[in-house]
């Protein structure tokens, strides 16, 4: 198994950092859309939709045919939301790594290298009331299982205690269920949910808030 290492961000890494991110959280998209599907309060509305576009119609086609309009739709919004977040962070803080964590006090950006490419990053960032906070976690699709994630936030928790913070806090999405199993592994617990906007809150699309206390983290 090749080796990695995990340094800091470099000027070079510029656009293989912000293809990173822009992967890593598209590719969230499909389980976001099979989580809404679940959702008995969409399965309901498809139904009604069905039921109205069969006796407006009068036709079982044209009704299926409103149903498959109804899905694309949704996908398409629920696609919006992780595009949108792509689109913000691409235009804020990648758009200038150094001058938001490299230049600014007790942040930081990291990147995980393997065979000279880029295949990991994580970033961060002083959030007030002695909490730092972790961001832009990513791993490239084909480095996973490898521990690369693991060892980028043990990187950031051991950052936060040279610098006596207290906890570290995060947040990342209801469907990233492998990183919140990594989270909770490392000490990490979950504090709280937020929507990300008012079209995640429609389709009850949630952020899961975690804060790891220093004292708990694991070693």
């Amino acid at each position: 198994m090749a080796s990695f290492r995990i340094r800091q961000y470099r000027d070079q890494d510029f656009e293989a950092v912000r293809a990173l991110f822009a992967r890593g959280i598209l590719e969230h998209a499909p389980a976001g859309f099979r989580h809404l599907l679940r959702s008995a309060r969409v399965r309901l509305a498809l139904l009604a939709v069905f039921v109205a576009a069969r006796a407006g119609a009068g036709s079982w086609v044209l009704g299926l045919g409103t149903v498959a309009l109804a899905l694309v739709l949704l996908w398409v919004l629920v696609r919006s939301l992780s595009a949108d977040y792509v689109r913000d962070a691409l235009a804020t803080d990648l758009c200038d790594v150094p001058g938001t964590y490299l230049r600014a006090p007790d942040s930081c950006f990291w990147v995980a290298e393997a065979g000279g490419a880029v295949v990991g990053m994580v970033a961060a960032v002083p959030a007030g009331r002695g909490e730092l906070e972790l961001k832009r976690m990513s791993v490239s699709r084909e480095q996973r299982g490898r521990g690369l994630a693991r060892a980028l936030c043990r990187e950031v928790l051991g950052f936060a205690r040279a610098r006596g913070y207290s906890a570290v806090v995060l947040s990342t999405s209801m469907v990233q269920v492998a990183a919140q199993r990594l989270y909770e592994g490392q000490g990490f617990r979950k504090v709280g949910t937020s929507h990300p906007s008012l079209l995640g809150a429609v389709l009850n699309f949630q952020i899961f808030h975690y804060r790891c206390d220093l004292g708990d983290a694991a070693k």
